[in-house]
């Protein structure tokens, strides 16, 4: 038997998978039951685009649920002891400065459930955050990216 994929996440992360679990089947897949009837009742389904949308979107619902379930499911919250340290690690922000130039950029290194790049949460497996694991301030790391390689100093890690 295969071992399911372990989620690592804070707690805070959790809570918000399991509010956004509870949205989608209290008031979400409700909703798209009734886009459905409605949809029924305009007569041909074969031709009918309002019941083709309604059931795409039935089935984007109903796949969220299930991979937000196994994630809730699978989840391993870091501890605040994980957390502490000088050694930049999942649940930790790190600040960094692109070397020649200086651009600083922080982000906080989550599990890829809570990762989300617009709010400074990069996934752990994320080729940024993966360089930085393990590394302390002063560190001077090359960082694999798409766009090519990325020469970073370790300023601050909170």
């Amino acid at each position: 038997m295969a071992t399911e994929k372990v989620f690592p996440m804070t707690q805070a992360g959790k809570e918000k998978l399991e509010q956004e679990l509870e949205y989608l089947k209290s008031v979400k897949r409700k909703e798209v039951v009734e886009r459905i009837k409605i949809a029924r009742s305009f007569g041909d389904l074969s031709e009918n685009s309002e019941y083709d949308s309604a059931k795409e979107e039935q089935a984007f619902v109903e796949g969220r649920i299930t991979t937000l379930e196994n994630m809730i499911r699978n989840a391993k919250i870091i501890q605040e002891e994980e957390m502490a340290g000088d050694i930049v690690g999942l649940g930790r922000s790190v600040t960094f400065v692109e070397l020649p130039d200086g651009d600083e950029e922080t982000y906080t290194i989550v599990g890829s459930a809570e990762a989300d790049p617009f709010e400074g949460k990069i996934s752990n497996d994320s080729p940024i955050a993966k360089s930085l694991m393990g590394r302390t301030v002063g560190d001077e790391v090359t960082v694999q990216t798409p766009g090519g390689e990325m020469n970073v100093r370790i300023v601050s890690i909170k």
